[in-house]
């Protein structure tokens, strides 16, 4: 059992005996108890509460009184597993899902680190900061960063190329290669390519709205490295996986403090909208005109119909500022999970990172002088990690 919070509620996962995984809205339908606390016995959720059981599909199978079991079924909630996570559809009116999460290739023959941290801030802007050219210089110290060709936006996806100059001691310059795939506004897949060591390293970057103004933050990392060519194969083969063996858990965590760098920022930030851009800064505006698509129409707009996942036709659709509600006006948000394992019963709320994974920093809960940004509505899918404990809050 898993519990994990989603837009200001919390989404209960488990796993079948068969493997397949359910998410469902956290409460009985018989007397509301928390199935964070249930247990699963074969293909059923039973609570713990009265021992009423709920199959596969959510009805309800039995009682713990032997009688009749009543027409009260588990809301279940699309789930879809890929790449070591666990997304979760939500729409802000209930649609089904109309895109997904592909499965990525993987790299390396070690498994993924991850780790995970819960801060301030607006999931969009995590992967907004794909296409922030400007801020790689400013706030990560590379040299140079440039768009290696156009921003490719497809529906819910985009795809982005970037080469960044860097330059370092015994090193000197060398450049690294950065292909960055985004799924709504809740996942980054990253392929970062370093020719002059030979390292590449995939990693996921999964925000996650768990209220207005509030998220968490998962990353998965892979490595590997290139087998050298002038080497007979098997004598190459060795070598690159004794380099990724020693360096994994340095490159974990060298990765680790680049993403952390944005988080003061993240944490403290308000969003503008619309902002004052400038030459050098990237290309945010076209960026921020597709992520509309994820949002429902804004009040007293052209009234424009929303169609499917929050995407409408007409309109602005753009992020408004937080409110300190729910508001009922978040699109589908998804939210992965570092591990894809089976799930573990009786444990915390708390996420599980894997083996060398990063705390998160503390970030000050002071909030005086602290502007909000916009609500934190979920980007389509909702990643909950499929390892850990389960308690209500």
């Amino acid at each position: 059992m898993l519990t994990r919070p989603l837009a200001g509620r919390d989404v209960v996962l488990y796993r079948l005996g068969t493997g397949a995984i359910r998410a469902v809205h956290p409460y009985c339908p018989h007397l509301g108890a928390h199935l964070g606390l249930a247990k699963v016995e074969g293909e059923d959720l039973v609570c713990p509460f009265h021992l009423f059981a709920f199959g596969p599909d959510g009805t309800c199978v039995r009682t713990g009184y032997d009688t009749p079991p009543p027409r009260s079924p588990l809301t279940q909630l699309p789930v879809h597993e890929a790449n070591g996570a666990v997304f979760v559809w939500r729409h802000h009116d209930g649609r089904a899902p109309d895109w997904t999460v592909p499965d990525w290739h993987e790299i390396g023959h070690r498994s993924a680190r991850s780790a995970v941290w819960e801060l301030a801030g607006n999931a969009q802007e995590v992967i907004e900061n794909s296409v922030d050219l400007g801020h790689f210089a400013t706030l990560h110290g590379w040299s140079k960063a440039e768009i290696s060709g156009p921003v490719v936006y497809d529906d819910a996806s985009f795809h982005v190329s970037v080469r960044a100059h860097e330059s370092a001691p015994l090193l000197g310059d060398f450049v690294v290669d950065v292909d960055v795939d985004g799924y709504g506004l809740g996942c980054l897949h990253v392929d970062v390519h370093t020719p002059r060591l030979g390292l590449r390293m995939c990693t996921m970057i999964m925000p996650t709205a768990i209220a207005p103004n509030r998220m968490q933050f998962r990353q998965r990392n892979r490595i590997a490295f290139d087998e050298p060519a002038r080497l007979p194969a098997p004598l190459a083969r060795a070598v690159s996986r004794t380099a990724a063996r020693l360096l994994d858990r340095a490159v974990f965590r060298s990765s680790c403090e680049f993403t952390a760098a944005d988080f003061p920022i993240w944490h403290h930030k308000e969003y503008l909208q619309p902002p004052r851009l400038a030459h050098g800064d990237g290309p945010i505006g076209p960026f921020r005109r597709w992520a509309r698509r994820f949002y429902p129409p804004s009040p007293g707009a052209d009234g424009a119909a929303v169609t499917g996942c929050g995407r409408r036709r007409g309109g602005t659709g753009r992020p408004r500022r937080a409110d300190g509600g729910d508001g009922g006006h978040r699109p589908a948000h998804s939210a992965p999970a570092p591990h894809a394992r089976p799930m573990r019963r009786g444990v915390s709320t708390r996420s599980r990172a894997g083996p060398g994974a990063r705390r998160a920093p503390r970030v000050s809960a002071r909030r005086s002088g602290v502007p909000r940004a916009p609500p934190c509505r979920p980007p389509r899918s909702v990643r909950c990690p499929a390892s850990g404990r389960a308690r209500p809050r």
